[in-house]
């Protein structure tokens, strides 16, 4: 059999990028130029000279700004509706405006038989909502589904926004909802809800996704059923207890922890790509807080901080109220204003064309499986890999073996760090404020990949480890340990850089009876952590613990202490959860 190959290989566009800084009306800064600097795309018929394009912006010895956030945005990105990524960094800093599809079929723990008429929560998976089936053994308990009878317009908000901490996780909803950050107002759900609701009226919000809150269980919903259901409560003394160190008085049933994890495994089948597919997202609509242009009284506060210290409690009034404005505009667009471009695929691709092949690298140059010379071949030939749509019939090393400019090698810098968006610049006036930010933050992501891996392979093919590419001389030992040293310290800080989550994971694998689980909100929060329990008002219905058999009348309600770990983590475990294994079956721990 015979492979026919149709077409004609191009080299690709060397297109020069956008400016990477937009103000929040969308126009670029002219402190950064602007697009007219663009580079036609390739022209079989017009050969580019590659000795007379200006490669002065891609030098390999210019790593990115320490306040550049284009990689945050990537990786948010990447992880909008994913459980795992928005468990590690709890506090978001990004609404997206969305839909819930006709048809999706949403759940809510019913107090009676009563439909709420007022705004409340649902979830995507029964699961979830059964935990708040309240009722006794005798009464039994309500259960409520209900269908989408039209798309459902929703505002999304990232992080672990339905976590009732004073940590930062509700302060992007409350600065929608109020203007303003209220800590203290940490547990005044039905105020916020309310509140919320009230703000997205003039703009059709049927809701936000943290869980699901509904504004109007009536409005473009229908009751699939409200089933009067069997409770999951036990009777007193009907099973064991497992103890409860904190609590010497409490004690929670097997039951309990079975439904706890459910709870935990249900939000874990959407722990990656694509994420929770029962929400839409209009990418076209990003609005982040990580937008430099629009919150530059955010940029201080992250110097020199890891991620999971970000919040945004150094914001100005100023800048909120540019974001809620940036916010309104989103939702009352018209839908035609996007370039229709697939924006999550475009992160997509980036992120599974170089996630494994990083990672592999990593491996080989931590490895002592080979020689060391025998390893550094295997990296190089990664590194090839990676940049061969980008290496050009004229790219040569120079004869000399030290070039301090490495300026042969800029043409493939450029090719790499442009391949994924000089098509997205040539038509940048089709953009809106939102698609911007988005390419921004493909740009600055993809340049910093092409940087490091263009100038790691560079390195390589002076050392004589490239086989198209042959040396007069053979490489030298001690040569390939500095280069190595050099590569295993570069390579680090980019995959540190880019902290995508896909890294994170279990290793070992789990076995067969367990599930890899990150530390997560409310079960893992540090004991002394919990503020104390405010007054409540609508929401006092869920003072009373069903679950756990026991009265508990100076505790949280059962969204907070019923769901407390038996074993609370360190803070800086919650600071910075790491992932374990955990049982699927008895005896289940978190």
């Amino acid at each position: 059999m015979f492979l026919t190959f149709l077409g004609w290989f191009a080299l690709p566009s060397l297109a020069a990028q956008v400016p990477l800084s937009l103000s929040h009306d969308g126009k670029p800064s002219s402190k950064l130029g602007t697009a007219s600097a663009i580079i036609q795309p390739y022209n079989s018929a017009n050969p580019l000279d590659l000795d007379n394009l200006d490669f002065s912006p891609w030098q390999l010895d210019d790593p990115p700004p320490a306040n550049e956030t284009g990689h945050f945005i990537f990786e948010t990105v990447n992880s909008l509706l994913q459980h795992w990524p928005n468990t590690r960094y709890r506090n978001g800093h990004t609404m997206v405006p969305g839909i819930i599809p006709k048809g999706t079929l949403l759940y809510h723990g019913a107090v009676n038989e009563t439909i709420p008429t007022v705004p409340e929560w649902a979830a995507t998976d029964p699961e979830h909502s059964i935990l708040f089936c309240q009722g006794s053994p005798d009464t039994g308990c309500w259960h409520l589904t209900l269908a989408a009878t039209r798309p459902l317009k929703v505002l999304y908000f990232d992080g672990t926004s339905a976590a009732n901490t004073m940590d930062g996780t509700l302060d992007a909803q409350d600065i929608i909802a109020w203007g303003e950050l209220k800590p203290d107002w940490w547990f005044e759900e039905d105020k916020r809800i309310e509140d919320l609701c009230k703000w997205g009226a003039p703009y059709a919000v049927d809701g936000y996704v943290r869980e699901i809150m509904l504004c109007n269980l009536t409005a473009g919903l229908e009751v699939v059923s409200l089933s009067h259901l069997a409770s999951l409560v036990e009777p007193v003394s009907a099973v064991p207890r497992i103890p409860n160190p904190f609590r010497k008085s409490l004690q929670i049933s097997s039951s309990s922890s079975l439904r706890l994890f459910e709870v935990m495994q249900a939000g874990s089948w959407h722990n990656r790509y694509p994420g929770d597919t029962r929400i839409n997202l209009d990418l076209a609509g990003i609005v982040s807080l990580y937008d430099t242009a629009l919150t530059p009284s955010l940029v201080g506060s992250r110097s020199g901080q890891e991620r999971c210290d970000h919040d945004i409690k150094a914001i100005s009034s100023a800048d909120i109220e540019g974001v809620r404005r940036s916010v309104s505009r989103t939702l009352e667009r018209d839908q035609g204003d996007i370039s229709g471009i697939d924006w999550k695929t475009l992160f997509r691709v980036i992120v599974e064309r170089y996630s494994e092949r990083l990672e592999l690298m990593d491996y080989l140059l931590n490895s002592e499986n080979d020689t060391i010379v025998d390893r550094a071949l295997k990296v190089h030939v990664q590194l090839r890999v990676m940049l061969t749509p980008y290496i050009f019939h004229s790219t040569v090393p120079p004869s000399a073996s030290y070039d301090p400019s490495n300026s042969w090698v800029a043409p493939v810098f450029k090719a790499c760090g442009s391949a994924h968006t000089s098509s997205v610049v040539s038509y940048i006036s089709s953009l809106n404020p939102s698609e911007r930010l988005l390419l921004r933050a493909v740009q600055e992501t993809t340049r910093e990949i092409c940087r490091v891996i263009t100038k790691m392979w560079a390195s390589g093919v002076l050392a004589g480890l490239d086989t198209y590419l042959p040396r007069d001389s053979t490489p030298d030992a001690a040569q390939i340990i500095r280069m190595m040293d050099s590569w295993r310290q570069e390579l680090s800080a980019l995959m540190t850089w880019l902290d995508w989550s896909v890294w994170v994971r279990c290793r070992p694998a789990c076995g067969p009876e367990e599930m890899c689980y990150l530390p997560s909100w409310p079960l893992n929060m540090p004991r002394g952590r919990w503020p104390r329990r405010p007054p409540y008002g609508r929401r006092e219905r869920y003072a009373s613990n069903d679950i756990i058999n026991t009265p508990l009348p100076e505790s949280p309600p059962l969204t907070d202490e019923l769901l407390m770990q038996v074993m609370s983590p360190q803070d800086d475990d919650w600071r910075k959860p790491k992932p374990k294994c955990i049982r699927r079956v008895a005896p289940y721990g978190f």
